[in-house]
């Protein structure tokens, strides 16, 4: 008997356009002999399904179900593709706990404290050759001393949300004086920043998903940006970066990096398909740690969807085998 999925777009953040193409991705590739895929949009003024052929029809929230012709339709489970908030920040999770549904992605706690890059850095440090670049957290509401930060990091740094997705107001800062402009856009965005000293090595992102218990660790991918650094620009516009798939590493760097990455997903008690960026250090090779997306994309120039091209499977079998796993 096929199982009724509500897949979940949208989202009150910048990012929503991004959701929306992640979720025609899944929506062309989820086995329709499985499951009856229900696409629901998720917005600041309400949550509702839109046929072809009919007006929007509201979700009832007390039970996440939906009143099509006169019938009730309730859901086996969530694909969550939102990124950012709501979906990301662990919200959703937890609503989707309280009435018993089952979603695709990391728990609430995971959720939540992932969204934030220097709670999450503070985890994961520690994991066997595993490196973070040195920081500093600050608070918009908190009054810092931006001499103490010139003096503290080396020169350049990256400057970014603490909880922002998809390099929006992130900025790369080569001279001391342009950091403040840099702090202003970044505070635009969020409350917290963070201030990375700058890594020069291959940048690289990875999936991560579970399957049959086991975790499997995906081709990584290698990011070559034309831009300064891969900004929203250079993650969204096609050309804008070169990536390569599988990425350039030897087999002690893959099978290094398998174990780390694998390392992440377990200590962070991830769940579902998760993409972890980090840099291989150009002197040293050592592996940096840049963050976790627990949603990573799904559209056409995602990482995702080329991985597991480069696995040698199709994306049909790939979204079953992680509703299976989660739902």
């Amino acid at each position: 008997m096929k199982k009724t999925i509500a897949l979940l777009t949208g989202g009150t953040t910048g990012e929503w356009v991004v959701s929306v193409k992640s979720a025609a991705t899944i929506a062309q590739n989820i086995d329709s002999t499985k499951y009856d895929v229900y696409k629901i949009m998720l917005t600041e003024s309400g949550w509702f399904y839109e046929p072809a052929d009919s007006l929007k029809i509201d979700i009832d929230k007390n039970d996440f179900s939906l009143t099509l012709n006169g019938r009730k339709i309730k859901f086996d489970g969530v694909f969550i593709a939102i990124h950012g908030s709501p979906g990301e920040d662990g919200k959703l999770q937890g609503y989707f706990d309280m009435i018993g549904i089952p979603y695709t992605t990391c728990s609430a706690l995971t959720s939540a404290i992932t969204m934030n890059k220097g709670y999450t850095k503070a985890i994961v440090n520690g994991i066997k050759d595993l490196h973070v670049a040195k920081s500093i957290q600050i608070f918009k509401n908190i009054s810092f001393d931006i001499d103490d930060i010139k003096n503290n990091l080396k020169l350049p740094y990256f400057v970014k949300p603490n909880s922002g997705g998809s390099s929006i107001g992130m900025s790369k800062v080569k001279h001391a004086d342009d950091l403040q402009a840099a702090l202003d856009k970044a505070f635009n965005e969020d409350n917290q920043i963070l201030i990375e000293e700058f890594v020069e090595g291959r940048e690289f992102s990875v999936g991560v998903f579970k399957s049959k218990d086991e975790i499997v660790v995906l081709p990584a991918t290698e990011v070559i940006p034309a831009n300064e650094f891969f900004d929203f620009e250079a993650k969204y516009t096609p050309g804008a970066t070169e990536e390569i798939t599988p990425g350039r590493m030897t087999d002690e760097e893959k099978n290094r990096v398998g174990e780390i990455v694998t390392g992440v997903y377990q200590k962070l008690n991830c769940n579902g398909v998760v993409r972890i960026d980090y840099f291989l250090e150009k002197e040293t090779g050592n592996f940096y740690f840049i963050e976790i997306n627990t949603i990573p994309g799904q559209t056409a120039t995602s990482f995702i969807p080329q991985q597991v091209a480069a696995m040698g499977m199709e994306l049909k079998e790939f979204y079953t085998q992680v509703i299976e796993e989660t739902i």
